[in-house]
């Protein structure tokens, strides 16, 4: 039951990512350079931030600013790109981006609770690169089931031309090769 719900969330979760894809696939050159440059100064401002603290609370500062521009920078790529590979890798960059932040974190700990923190830190991120794999299988599974039903339905209309003759038979076969573009 929990493989099944885990699926279904899954799914739907893809499914609106690729929503939000393809209705961000026609961004502009523009809005993405702008979307980096963004990152970039928004990054600068963060690591001048990080600059007045000390120790391992700097470096955690930093790997979050760095995340933070990973996010914005990869994100805004896979709209500019538009394709399913394209927001898989952005997924994967911004878990490996979060798992430096969750490494850093633990370095203020000590003993069994690092060791601990750290095997959460690379379960997170193993689930989120699983995440996307997954976001990818759905994406790929609609896609054949959309060809599968085109080829099913010229089929039909194939077979419903074999009643006719001729020019008409040659006609009706042609419009239900049309069908599968």
């Amino acid at each position: 039951m929990k493989k099944a719900l885990s699926m279904i969330v899954i799914a739907s979760a893809s499914f609106g990512f690729m929503t939000a894809s393809h209705a961000a696939s026609a961004e502009s050159k523009a809005s993405y350079d702008a979307a980096k440059k963004s990152a970039d100064a928004d990054y600068k401002a963060a690591r001048e931030k990080c600059d007045t603290l000390k120790d391992n609370a700097k470096d955690v500062c930093q790997a979050e600013a760095k995340a933070a521009r990973v996010k914005t920078t990869a994100e805004a790529e896979a709209a500019y790109k538009g394709t399913d590979k394209a927001h898989q890798e952005a997924r994967k960059d911004i878990a490996d981006a979060n798992y430096e932040v969750a490494k850093e974190k633990c370095d203020d700990l000590k003993g069994n609770e690092k060791d601990v923190c750290q095997k959460e830190a690379k379960a997170a991120k193993e689930s989120a690169i699983a995440d996307a794999k997954a976001a990818k299988n759905v994406s790929e599974a609609r896609h054949d089931a959309a060809a599968d039903k085109r080829d099913a339905n010229t089929a039909v209309q194939k077979e419903k031309c074999d009643a006719l003759s001729g020019e008409e038979k040659s006609r009706c076969i042609g419009a239900a090769n049309n069908m599968k573009r």
